[in-house]
């Protein structure tokens, strides 16, 4: 047989989930409609404050909504066909669906991991080179940083899906996942599956390491410069702007290494769900309070919003 021939034995996949009982499965229902629920709102909550608010329209903030929508998007590629296998039972997905749902993680994964690394940037500009800030980071600086970014994300993950899906999967269509992603599907397929391992680490660590790099290096001079600050109340304020940031860097960067640095001999499925959990779901929902619910522009933003509601609620009504 042709590959091709063998590809299109397989037109569709079977999504095995996190579990199969029914208890849990109404429990796990419950609990990823929450998680969606505050994600949507959260995520999409701060690019309508960080719009409408002209004072926020800074970079930090500009970087800030642009991860707001990756991290919606992100969340949306995957949680809501979780949901609806939980709910309904049908853990079915076309082919052309896995290729398409596997597309977009990759391209809001990548993307988030260089939006990261251009907040980084701006947090070093900011506190190490504070009176070039303005002449640094520059609209035109921004616009170029996030747009790249977006860039990046399509091109290498339009690369892996062209690796991925011109493999022959003629073994069996079952996915011990519950979302379609690289690792379970290189058990499935029939061909020589060593591109397009070779394809995924190539990317994966240039794509890391690029932005792991800038970050590594932002903060390096970031922490030179704070040790340089001599009041104690200007040091805790410098890291306080960083501390967030950093933790939610460590996470996603921990998750995504854990995942896809390792050979697919050592992979194992029920691990991997677990952490998927974290990365594709829990940390888009924190980051909106990792970032914002803390921070005082935001919150202040907010309280507006809600005085300008209240206003225009008691001038129609009085």
């Amino acid at each position: 047989m042709t590959s091709m021939e063998n590809r299109s034995e397989v037109k569709e996949f079977i999504l095995t989930g996190l579990t199969d009982v029914p208890e849990i499965e109404i429990s796990l229902f419950i609990m990823f409609t929450l998680i969606y629920l505050i994600t949507l709102v959260g995520n999409l909550g701060i690019v309508a404050l960080i719009s409408w608010d002209s004072r926020l329209h800074t970079p930090m903030y500009f970087f800030l909504s642009n991860l707001s929508l990756v991290d919606f998007g992100y969340s949306s590629a995957i949680t809501p066909k979780v949901m609806a296998g939980l709910l309904t039972g049908d853990k079915v997905i076309s082919y052309n669906g896995c290729a398409t749902q596997l597309f977009f993680v990759g391209v809001f994964a990548i993307t988030e991991s260089y939006l990261l690394a251009s907040m980084a940037y701006d947090r070093h500009a900011a506190i190490c080179k504070p009176l070039h800030y303005t002449t640094t980071m520059t609209s035109t600086v921004c616009a170029h940083l996030a747009s790249g970014a977006y860039i990046c994300g399509f091109l290498s993950s339009s690369i892996v899906i062209g690796s991925m899906f011109s493999l022959s999967f003629c073994r069996s269509n079952i996915v011990h996942h519950f979302f379609c992603d690289i690792p379970p599907l290189l058990v499935l397929s029939c061909s020589d599956i060593h591109i397009s391992e070779l394809v995924v680490f190539i990317l994966a660590s240039l794509n890391t390491f690029f932005t792991f790099l800038v970050i590594f290096t932002s903060y390096l001079l970031i922490f030179i410069a704070i040790l340089k600050i001599r009041s104690t109340e200007g040091r805790q304020k410098a890291f306080s702007t960083c501390a967030s940031h950093l933790t939610a860097v460590s996470i996603f960067y921990g998750t995504i290494s854990f995942m896809y640095f390792q050979p697919s001999s050592n992979h194992s499925m029920d691990t991997d769900k677990i952490v998927s959990v974290f990365y594709t779901m829990v940390i888009p929902m924190l980051n909106p309070l990792v970032y914002s619910l803390r921070n005082k522009d935001i919150k202040n933003a907010f309280k507006k919003a809600v005085r300008g509601q209240q206003f225009q609620l008691h001038h129609i009504f009085s």
